[in-house]
C-alpha cells in the first residue's frame, strides 16, 4: 500500500487496524501531519503560509497533536471511550519522550523535539483538558473556568512561543491572556453548539449575579437577564484580548502577523455577538469571508508598519 492510504482523519485512522499497527518513520509522519494540517481547516492553512518556512513543518506537527487530542475528546460520542483513547494518546506521548515513537504524529514530533526541545508539560496539559471535558460540564466560577483554560488554551500559545525561540515569563503571560481570551470568545460564540453536547461554559456565578436561571439557558431562552450575563462575559473576554495585544510587538514580524490575526479575529467574534444582541442561544454568530479578508489585510499591514518602525 502507498503511504497516502494511511492519510486518514483521526476517527477513520482509529478504525484502520493496519494504520494503527504500522510503525511510521519521521519522514512518513511529517507527510501525514502536513496533510492533516492542510486538508481540514482553511484558516490554519492560510495562517501557516505566513509563518517562516523553516517552522511550517513544526507547526504542522504540533497542530496534528492538538487535532488528534481534540477529536479523541469530542468526536467519539462516548465519554468513557474518549477517556480511554485520551489515556492511550498520553501513553503514545510518553513513548515520544522515551525515543520510541511509532504513531505518525509522534514520529513527526520527534524531529520537532530534536530541533526545539519542547517540554512535555504543555502536551500533557492539553490532554488533561480533554479528559476534564469528559466529566465536567458546568463551571461554578470564573476562577474555575480560567483554571480550565490554563490547560485547554494556554499550552498552545506556549508551544508556539517555544517553537519561535521565546520562553521568557513576560511573553508567556501575554500569550496566556491572548489564548484564554480566544478560548472564552469561542465559548461565547458556541453556547448553542456546546448545549448540544450537554456542556455549559458560562460560569454559574455570572448567571446568578444577573438573575438568569440556568433553566433559561438550557431551554435556549435569550431573556434580558441572559443578555446582561453575556454582556458582562463579552467585556471580560475583550479585556483579556487587550491585555495580550502587546505581545505582537515583542515577537518576530511574521509571528506578529499571526498573533494580530488571531487576536483581532477573536475581537471580531465578540463584535458579532454584540451585533446579534447577545443572543447566542438560538444562533451562532460567525465571521464572514469579507471579515476574514479584512482581518488578514489589517494584520499584514500592522506587521509591515512594525517593520518600518
Amino acid at each position: 500500500m502507498t503511504l497516502s492510504t494511511y492519510f486518514l482523519q483521526p476517527a477513520q485512522f482509529l478504525k484502520n487496524p493496519e494504520a494503527l499497527s504500522r510503525p511510521f518513520t519521521p519522514d512518513e509522519g511529517e507527510a501525514y501531519t502536513r496533510w492533516l494540517a492542510t486538508h481540514h481547516y482553511e484558516n490554519f492553512h492560510v495562517v501557516s503560509l505566513l509563518l517562516p518556512r523553516r517552522l511550517r513543518q513544526d507547526f504542522y506537527n504540533v497542530y496534528a497533536f492538538c487535532r488528534w487530542a481534540d477529536d479523541l475528546g469530542d468526536e467519539i460520542g462516548d465519554p468513557a471511550e474518549s477517556e480511554r483513547l485520551l489515556r492511550w494518546w498520553d501513553s503514545e506521548l510518553a513513548l515520544l519522550y522515551q525515543g520510541r515513537a511509532t504513531h505518525p504524529v509522534f514520529a513527526a514530533l520527534a524531529r520537532t523535539n530534536q530541533r526545539h526541545g519542547l517540554p512535555i508539560e504543555p502536551f500533557r496539559d492539553l490532554i488533561q483538558a480533554f479528559l476534564q471535558d469528559q466529566k465536567v460540564t458546568r463551571y461554578s466560577t470564573r476562577s474555575e473556568l480560567l483554571a480550565y483554560c490554563r490547560y485547554s488554551a494556554n499550552p498552545v500559545g506556549r508551544l508556539v512561543l517555544a517553537l519561535c525561540g521565546y520562553r521568557d515569563p513576560e511573553r508567556q503571560r501575554l500569550s496566556d491572556a491572548t489564548c484564554t481570551a480566544l478560548q472564552l470568545a469561542n465559548f461565547w460564540q458556541d453556547v448553542s453548539v456546546d448545549l448540544e453536547k450537554g456542556r455549559v461554559y458560562i460560569p454559574l456565578e455570572d448567571l446568578e449575579r444577573h438573575d438568569c436561571p440556568l433553566e433559561d439557558v438550557l431551554a435556549r431562552r435569550p431573556t434580558p437577564a441572559f443578555r446582561r450575563t453575556m454582556t458582562s462575559l463579552v467585556a471580560w473576554a475583550r479585556s483579556l484580548f487587550l491585555e495580550g495585544l502587546p505581545l505582537a510587538r515583542m515577537v518576530d514580524r511574521r509571528l506578529s502577523v499571526d498573533i494580530e490575526l488571531f487576536s483581532r479575529g477573536g475581537l471580531r467574534i465578540l463584535d458579532k455577538i454584540e451585533e446579534v444582541n447577545y443572543d447566542v442561544l438560538t444562533r451562532r454568530p460567525v465571521i464572514s469571508k469579507t471579515d476574514r479578508v479584512l482581518l488578514l489585510a489589517s494584520a499584514i499591514a500592522r506587521g509591515v508598519f512594525q517593520k518600518a518602525a
